[in-house]
């Protein structure tokens, strides 16, 4: 093919390590979670404060559900952004309503409520 350059072997080695993986998860998410929540080393986003305040979900009911749900393993996701994994949380309140709550932690180590939906509705 005339005009076309074609990467050389050690140029396409370079180029795939560039690409950044995403570091392990912590093998105890769900443990540690409920740790922060119970020391008190969370903070709600902005975001997290919009959809609570939207959907009517109290601080009470999250808390409700991180202590009696379970971790989703299969809807966590690395943000490279962030560089930090978030963590989906479902459960019930005691009021039967069905929540998942999604967590992160951010670079001081507090537990971050990113968002929190009604799923019953």
């Amino acid at each position: 093919m005339p005009g076309k350059k074609r990467k050389t072997r050690s140029k396409r080695k370079k180029a795939r390590k560039r690409v950044s993986k995403s570091p392990p998860k912590h093998p105890n998410a769900l443990e540690r979670i409920r740790v922060h929540l119970k020391a008190g080393r969370y903070r709600d986003t902005r975001h997290a404060s919009e959809r609570k305040e939207e959907r009517t979900i109290s601080l009470l009911e999250i808390k409700q559900v991180i202590e009696g749900g379970y971790h989703e393993p299969k809807r966590d996701k690395y943000r490279p952004e962030y560089r930090a994994w978030s963590h989906a949380v479902r459960g019930k309140t005691i009021d039967e309503r069905e929540l998942r709550i999604v967590v992160s932690f951010d670079e001081e180590d507090y537990l971050l409520i990113v968002t929190a939906i009604g799923l019953d509705e």
